[in-house]
């Protein structure tokens, strides 16, 4: 029987990545705030792949997006950041991360967590910055760090389901997430060098262990944060401060 996998954030990037390589054995659906992108990479992918809309910053949004639909995987890559120094950071701002990258992963293994079928699997997009910090970029880094410990209590609540929750923690990876930071002079470069494996990473990099992940090769497997950045957690993050001042000049 074919598996149903959900794909949130599936209009771009390392999730469009995901719902690409999932639909080789899985319906796929493609969900995205951006409802119009959604589409057309279902459609790309042809039928039975559906899209659907959903804002993980509003739970009637992503019980919606579960309320007829029973699962076998979800994949959440709902995220982005923003760059500003704490002392600098409007609490809103601040919120607004967290709220997507924190709360609305929350959101979705709430509603997943109701509607998966028993033997399941959930995966969430973490980051390097779940365990490594950057400078201005401390909503990012603590809203990773707290989804990574969210995905160990997820673990524990449903695994009397045999529902599976893991998480992957990519490094960097040139996506529409990432090109601002890969317009700052030095930054890409600087990653690089504290990068055991001498390279960025690529959104295929990403789906082939998210599908690995969501598989039953990996039955056994839950709880788990699978840093997966080429070697970069073992070294230092880049300080991207330093290179946008260099490029700006200091904001006071």
């Amino acid at each position: 029987m074919t598996r149903h996998a959900i794909v949130i954030g599936a209009a771009s990037g390392i999730g469009w990545a995901i719902a690409a390589t999932l639909a080789a054995d899985s319906t796929v659906t493609l969900a995205d705030r951006n409802a119009d992108g959604a589409r057309d990479r279902a459609a790309e992918l042809g039928a039975p792949h559906t899209s659907a809309f959903v804002d993980v910053t509003d739970e009637t949004s992503v019980q919606a997006l579960f309320a007829d639909a029973t699962p076998d995987v979800v994949v959440n890559c709902a995220g982005f950041s923003g760059f500003s120094p704490i002392v600098d950071l409007p609490v809103e701002q601040f919120r607004e991360v967290i709220d997507v990258c924190l709360t609305g992963a929350f959101l979705v293994i709430k509603h997943a967590g109701r509607r998966l079928g028993d033997g399941g699997a959930i995966v969430s997009l973490a980051s390097l910055n779940a365990r490594q910090p950057g400078v201005g970029m401390s909503a990012y880094c603590s809203a990773k760090a707290g989804l990574a410990m969210l995905t160990e209590v997820a673990a524990l609540e449903l695994g009397p389901r045999g529902i599976r929750v893991n998480a992957v923690s990519p490094g960097f990876v040139p996506t529409p997430l990432t090109e601002g930071a890969a317009l700052i002079p030095g930054v890409v470069e600087e990653y690089v060098e504290n990068t055991v494996l001498g390279r960025t990473g690529t959104p295929q990099d990403i789906a082939d262990a998210v599908a690995f992940l969501c598989s039953d090769k990996a039955s056994w497997l839950t709880g788990e944060v699978l840093d997966l950045n080429g070697g970069a957690h073992l070294k230092r993050y880049p300080d991207i401060h330093h290179h946008l001042m260099k490029l700006t000049g200091p904001s006071r």
